[in-house]
């Protein structure tokens, strides 16, 4: 049975059988926001772009590498002291499905938006910890999207294996009016990985203030 997560809570990547959560999809789903019009005679689909991204530490509390959308305009980034987005890291132990700008249609699909792979077998020895945030591309707070959802599970991005844990963020009350959340971060204590459930939400706007928060008050 997946764990519900709840904000602050740290989990041990063990699953039920004992064996430890080694490779794994840490996925956000959402909906588009869908409103009917005059008697119901048509519907009005607004899209949302919500971004999944993560930074990793070294041990040294220095960002060594980053996945995030390489749509995000490199002028911008480069006011925050930020490289252009990627897919994939230096190590190809992470790769992000990359940038979706629109949300579910229709109803949930059962799949999330946004996902990336995590091979821990794979990750540069240096690197102490990663963290997982998410900032939305638009003016919606999460109130407003529709079955946002935050998980790791095994399987692959089309396919859901096994649900290890999950974080409902539409139906937490702090996330009303803000834009911005940080989720989560992998951390190595004693060469073993877990998980540390933050969820703490902010008014950052931009994917560079989100990175800078956490660089100046998380490390």
């Amino acid at each position: 049975m997946a764990i519900n997560l709840s904000k602050g809570q740290k989990i041990d990547l063990k699953k039920s059988t004992g064996e430890t959560l080694t490779n794994f999809c840490v996925g956000v789903n959402w909906g588009a926001i869908e409103t009917k019009g005059f008697l119901g005679l048509s519907k009005k689909v607004q899209n949302i772009d919500l971004d999944l991204s993560c930074i990793l530490i070294d041990e040294n509390n220095t960002i060594c590498d980053h996945l995030y959308s390489p749509l995000y305009r490199v002028e911008v980034l480069q006011q925050f002291g930020l490289p252009k987005g990627k897919l994939v890291t230096v190590d190809n132990a992470m790769r992000h499905t990359g940038d979706d700008l629109q949300g579910d249609s229709g109803g949930d699909d059962g799949l999330d938006n946004e996902i990336i792979t995590v091979d821990l077998s794979r990750i540069s020895p240096n690197v102490a910890q990663i963290f997982f945030f998410l900032n939305n591309a638009g003016s919606e707070d999460f109130s407003q999207i529709p079955y946002s959802k935050i998980r790791m599970y095994e399987g692959t991005p089309t396919h859901v294996k096994s649900e290890f844990a999950s974080y409902n963020v539409s139906a937490e009350s702090q996330y009303v009016g803000k834009q911005s959340i940080i989720m989560g971060k992998l951390y190595k204590r004693n060469n073993e990985w877990k998980f540390s459930a933050i969820g703490d939400p902010t008014e950052d706007t931009f994917l560079g203030q989100t990175i800078h928060r956490i660089v100046q008050s998380y490390l």
